[in-house]
């Protein structure tokens, strides 16, 4: 993993600090910052020219001193608000990377309010997945920051979140002969052991004795070891509190099955297992910032492959809770994985909510493209909650309908339900009413179809070109108060 993990703080005017590169931000159409006083004269010259006008995602270079000193724009400040502090961060780390500086000192853009997203979009912003490169000229880590002004306590939160993501983002890049089930439970048990938690792994003969004939199914095709992972963490000063559960598809690689994928782009496929790096990305910074909360983690983890053992069109397999599920289509797999996982929740641990988080349909990118992670659900005060954290972490959601019309459509003639809903209708909705089967009557549940949004979108100065993103680790930890 590549990432900036030296976050420092300093009150010190910036002239008098030792660090030679130096990066500013100016609003636009507004006077120069007090904090660019020493270059006042270079600064307004390109303002008044023109040349610089303080755009957002504009920069500009000065020197003074044997200092360099870079301005980013910051835009309108009528409309600077925490994404766009943190997304400047993440541009002035970028900018040091392209030009292989490793030390830097950057202002706290927007001042104090913004501490946490600045520390945030500097350790975004610096990430580089590096582990494969075996040549010194194809990389450059960016080694340290000094953030100017704001609340340090803020900042160095904002960084362990930060660090959190990158360590999401890294399950997710890993290939597919990395990044097994195996490993996760390895990550998993670094967490248990670093946050003081509870670590359970469930290995084939003992998930399939339990009854989880979802994963069991789903596995027989892969001699990969698969796993069921449980991490607990309780931290709340009440230990009767019920605890929040979170669960996160862990398809390490997804060649369809029988129904297998068009051979084109099936290499991405090893992404299908970033609803499990958002949960462990999760749990990760639970382990460092030690919230007073319960959190339960489950992630239901295998290989879906094709060969003589693997399961079939056709067949009828029977989850944790009992119902029995007809397969139409053996690559709607994630959404029998999570039916173990939301049963086996649901059965244990008496949660006062659980949220999904899954690679579950290509669907959701017709309907939502790159920029928004669908969300369906059954407690509208929950739906609220989420929604509040989409928008102060900018990880944007929208709200599916789980209609009793569409929830018919995934009722089978000869078994339970079905793993597929009406031909080319709704299927996003469709596999969340499928998940829905599988959730306790009377426990809140949200499911997130994080498809379009765990890989593939349009690059930002804090989400790299080609690269898993971590989408909703930080909106978690906003809705658990971690």
């Amino acid at each position: 993993m590549s990432y900036v993990s030296n976050v420092t703080h300093s009150t010190e005017d910036w002239a008098q600090i030792e660090n030679a590169f130096i990066v500013l931000g100016q609003f636009q159409d507004e006077p120069v910052s007090a904090q660019a006083y020493a270059i006042n004269d270079l600064l307004n010259a390109a303002l008044e020219s023109g040349d610089f006008k303080g755009k957002t995602g504009e920069n500009r270079t000065f020197y003074l001193d044997g200092k360099t000193i870079v301005v980013i724009g910051l835009g309108k400040k009528e409309q600077f608000d925490a994404d766009a502090s943190r997304k400047a961060a993440g541009q002035a780390c970028r900018i040091a990377i392209s030009r292989k500086v490793d030390q830097i000192a950057v202002e706290c853009f927007g001042g104090e309010t913004y501490s946490q997203a600045l520390g945030e979009g500097i350790v975004l912003g610096s990430y580089q997945f590096l582990t494969y490169k075996t040549q010194k000229k194809d990389s450059f880590e960016l080694n340290s920051v000094t953030v100017l002004g704001g609340n340090n306590e803020n900042v160095q939160k904002g960084a362990t979140i930060g660090s959190s993501v990158c360590f999401a983002r890294d399950l997710g890049n890993h290939p597919g002969n990395t990044s097994t089930p195996t490993h996760l439970a390895h990550a998993a048990q670094s967490i248990a052991e670093e946050g003081n938690m509870s670590i359970t792994i469930f290995e084939r003969d003992e998930f399939t004795e339990m009854g989880m004939g979802g994963l069991a199914g789903v596995a027989q095709g892969t001699d990969e070891p698969p796993k069921f992972i449980i991490l607990e963490y309780f931290g709340a000063e009440d230990k009767d509190e019920k605890p929040k559960v979170i669960v996160g598809k862990g398809l390490t690689f997804d060649a369809g099955g029988i129904s297998i994928k068009p051979g084109a782009k099936m290499d991405e496929m090893k992404f299908d297992m970033c609803g499990s790096a958002t949960v462990l990305g999760v749990m990760h910074a639970i382990a460092s910032l030690k919230p007073k909360i319960n959190v339960v983690m489950i992630v239901p983890s295998t290989e879906n492959l094709l060969g003589a053992k693997a399961y079939k069109p056709g067949d009828i397999l029977t989850a944790y809770n009992g119902k029995t599920i007809e397969v139409l289509n053996t690559d709607a797999e994630g959404r029998l994985i999570l039916a173990d996982g939301l049963s086996y929740a649901s059965k244990h641990y008496d949660p006062e909510f659980i949220l999904d988080f899954a690679t579950l349909t290509g669907a959701i990118l017709f309907a939502l493209g790159h920029e928004a992670t669908g969300v369906m659900g059954t407690n509208d005060a929950l739906m609220d909650q989420v929604k509040s954290s989409s928008k102060n972490t900018d990880e944007k959601v929208w709200d599916f309908p789980l209609w009793p019309e569409y929830c018919k459509q995934i009722k089978s003639d000869i078994a339970d339900v079905k793993n597929l809903g009406a031909p080319r209708q709704a299927g996003s909705i469709a596999a969340g009413a499928f998940l829905k089967e599988f959730v306790g009557k009377d426990i809140p549940w949200i499911h997130f179809d994080i498809a379009g949004t765990a890989w593939g979108g349009k690059p930002t100065s804090i989400d790299p070109k080609g690269s898993a993103t971590g989408w909703g680790v930080r909106l978690v930890l906003d809705l658990l108060n971690a």
